[in-house]
């Protein structure tokens, strides 16, 4: 590789800076990255990763002479530009930024680039670069997006039939008793429920939004409790609310919106089986080597016979006659919960009135075991029963 990118990368350090070079390559390229070593301040490339020819069809040369200035490699500019902002960067800063090249072929190549200088043991200093090829990360989200627009579609359809029949049965049904009536009702405000789901969870401006921004994939406990108490009152319902020390501050492993939506299903199912105007118990301590939430209400409870299908898809209990749902809450609850590798479970009450869930998640920099409850793996489906 010319001018010098094959050559040793020990050529212009001490042996343990060599090897910290050799450290680096080697963790590089064996996640798949090409790996950059750029001397300074005259940005000589020391070491170039082969997967660059394959990736780009461009050599160690091409990247050199648009290092030096060299304005005739088009394709190559904007990488070159991203390096030399990452050399004139503070030693010991890290910047990750993405750039857009096009290889050999002409064919538009995303990268992510980081880069960072460290200081050599001559006093000098090196510019470590780690280029990654965005393309299977975007290949990815792009069928994401796909799957949710067809889901999107084939869900909307039989909705928006369903929504028409019912508002020709609501337009004709003068001499419907009141009883047929609220069924009609019951059956609109469902198909209003599914359709706003859609809406917020696969439309496709959130689609098209993810994979622009780096998306958060952590929560602290206490934003995810403070969505609860928010959500009780927003229903005219007091939060008593039980924090244990300072776990509410830890950061939980997963997708934010996904997690809130499994404790808005626990919320739910306390506002609409509880009596109006009683208070709902939020709680937060820690559990081993993450965290435990706690939902409680005072309602009458899981009916027994209900306790070990609760989480089945499609369960409604015998206590749900009447109600609106549609057996699909805590069946979905659970499994987002399951799937970030926590668990969800009904609390045992011993003897007091209401219903318990725990919801457990793992946290970061906590160590220990899982402790739960020693209740069996039921709980209350009590919005969707």
């Amino acid at each position: 590789m010319t001018p010098s990118p094959a050559a040793d990368p020990t050529t212009a350090a001490s042996s343990e800076h060599a090897g910290a070079a050799d450290h680096f390559r080697l963790l590089a390229e064996l996640g798949g990255d090409i790996a950059v070593r750029i001397d300074l301040p005259d940005c000589t490339l020391r070491y170039l990763s082969p997967g660059f020819s394959t990736l780009l069809g461009a050599d160690g040369a091409a990247l050199q002479a648009v290092l030096a200035g060299g304005g005739a490699q088009e394709a190559l500019g904007a990488l070159g530009r991203q390096l030399a902002a990452g050399a004139a960067g503070a030693p010991g800063e890290r910047l990750v930024q993405e750039v857009e090249v096009r290889n050999a072929h002409g064919h538009p190549l995303g990268l992510q680039v980081i880069t960072k200088v460290v200081q050599n043991d001559d006093g000098g200093s090196t510019l470590l670069a780690l280029l990654r090829d965005l393309s299977p990360q975007r290949a990815h989200l792009a069928d994401q997006r796909r799957f949710a627009s067809l889901l999107n579609h084939e869900f909307r359809t039989p909705l928006a039939t369903i929504d028409g029949a019912i508002q020709r049965l609501e337009a004709t049904a003068h001499g419907a008793d009141e009883a047929v009536r609220q069924r009609y009702r019951k059956i609109a405000v469902a198909v209003d429920r599914l359709i706003a789901m859609l809406d917020e969870y696969l439309s496709p401006d959130r689609m098209a939004a993810i994979g622009k921004v780096r998306q958060p994939n952590t929560i602290v406990a206490r934003e995810l409790l403070e969505a609860g108490v928010q959500q009780l009152r927003a229903a005219g319902r007091e939060a008593v609310v039980e924090m244990d020390g300072d776990e509410n501050a830890a950061a939980l492993r997963g997708e934010p919106e996904g997690l809130r939506l499994a404790l808005k299903v626990l919320v739910d199912n306390a506002l609409l089986f509880s009596p109006a105007g009683t208070p709902v118990g939020l709680g937060v301590r820690r559990s081993g080597s993450g965290v435990e939430f706690t939902v409680r209400d005072e309602g009458p409870g899981v009916p027994a016979q209900d306790a070990a299908h609760i989480f089945d898809k499609g369960y409604r209990g015998s206590n749900a006659a009447g109600l609106p749902g549609s057996g699909l809450g805590l069946y979905m609850a659970h499994s987002i919960v399951d799937v970030h590798g926590g668990m969800l479970r009904l609390g045992e009450r011993d003897g007091k009135r209401g219903t318990e869930f725990r919801l457990w998640l793992p946290a970061q920099h906590m160590g220990g075991q899982q402790q739960l409850a020693s209740s069996p793996p039921s709980s209350d489906n009590r919005t969707d029963h």
